[in-house]
């Protein structure tokens, strides 16, 4: 989130604002951090309420602030289809791994326990399914021999900062077209 607002403010995301940062835990830090930087917070907790009540609760905060695009990052729960239908074409999320490989949890020691050589990072839009979207964009990171879950957490992490804002930029610009399960753009067109 900080990653974005920094993107904003600097103009790597150009013909955008955040308008309203969304948490379900009132204590997150992204709130107070959000705050610090002049954005608009609300917290909508999730206990006492059904997954139709709450999402309803955050529908309405993002259509009482005219919201038209939702980065979603770190929200750790699947959206229902109606959720997803309100805003169609409008949800990002950024997920640590390179998609379609290791959606979900556990991400980093999933690809340790592969053994995999390759890691990274996506952006994709946001569908019914867990992290099925159409990918935007993604990033590689080597996985290195003496790797940690931590140390390679730590080295995706700064990709996912690099590519979001590049990410929603390219959203924002609306220089790209979802053909079946692609996103493409520029030339590609």
């Amino acid at each position: 989130m900080l990653a974005l607002a920094e993107a904003v403010k600097d103009g790597r995301v150009p013909n955008a604002q955040i308008a309203l940062v969304v948490s379900d835990k009132p204590a997150a830090a992204g709130l107070e951090r959000a705050r610090e930087q002049g954005l608009k917070t609300i917290a909508i907790p999730r206990q006492g309420q059904t997954r139709q009540e709450h999402e309803r609760e955050i529908l309405a905060a993002l259509r009482e602030h005219e919201i038209d695009l939702v980065c979603l990052a770190g929200y750790m729960r699947l959206l229902s289809e109606s959720f997803v239908e309100a805003f169609r074409g409008r949800i990002l999320n950024i997920h640590p791994s390179s998609l379609p490989s290791f959606p979900g949890l556990d991400v980093h020691r999933q690809t340790l326990e592969h053994g995999v050589k390759w890691s990274g990072c996506t952006v994709h839009f946001v569908d019914h399914t867990l992290d099925g979207g159409a990918i935007i964009a993604q990033r590689i990171v080597p996985v290195l021999d003496d790797d940690s879950e931590e140390t390679l957490a730590a080295r995706i992490l700064e990709q996912e900062h690099r590519l979001y804002p590049e990410a929603v930029a390219l959203i924002v610009s609306g220089d790209y077209e979802v053909v079946g399960r692609r996103v493409l753009t520029g030339k590609e067109l």
